[in-house]
């Protein structure tokens, strides 16, 4: 047998210990709710214990949703220079309210929006010459998809950047 096949036993913790280790969970960066929860059944705490924990938390400020998607999408933006779309992805597992999603993309400033994608756009343009315009413009969408950007943003940003 190998040691990666031997798992250690997950800890339980009783219910006072596992909200002060949430809590400090919560303190070292923002978390989803949807983070907390899973931390606290890894904990092994049940359905009513995890729940309850999760509305202390709540109530003392430890979570708090808004400011979650505002820290994570405005930092997926300026960090990883992230299109909506990919961000709007990635936000699902954590299952965010759309009305903490809108106010998360208020963090985005739409002329930053415009610039990183054309950044993105003129990095990859640069990688792509010597190939006919064809296949660059495909090139250059299919890579912009990848970044998450919307498809009538990356045709203007394809368009302004190989006519110059």
């Amino acid at each position: 047998m190998f040691d990666s096949d031997r798992q250690k036993p997950k800890k339980t913790y009783d219910r006072k210990t596992a909200k002060l280790k949430a809590a400090d969970f919560c303190a070292y960066q923002e978390r989803s709710q949807q983070q907390v929860r899973d931390k606290l059944y890894d904990y092994g705490l049940h359905f009513d214990e995890v729940e309850e924990i999760l509305t202390e938390l709540i109530m003392e400020g430890f979570i708090n949703e808004e400011r979650f998607a505002r820290a994570f999408i405005g930092g997926k933006f300026r960090m990883k220079k992230w299109g909506k779309q990919k961000i709007l992805q990635s936000l699902r597992p954590h299952k965010i309210s759309e009305y903490c999603i809108r106010k998360g993309l208020e963090e985005i400033d739409p002329e930053d929006y415009w610039q990183a994608l054309l950044e993105h756009t003129e990095k990859k343009y640069v990688q792509l010459s010597g190939n006919s315009p064809y296949i660059i413009k495909g090139k250059l969408t299919q890579h912009l998809y990848a970044k998450g950007f919307e498809s009538d943003l990356i045709r203007e940003a394809v368009e302004q950047i190989v006519k110059d």
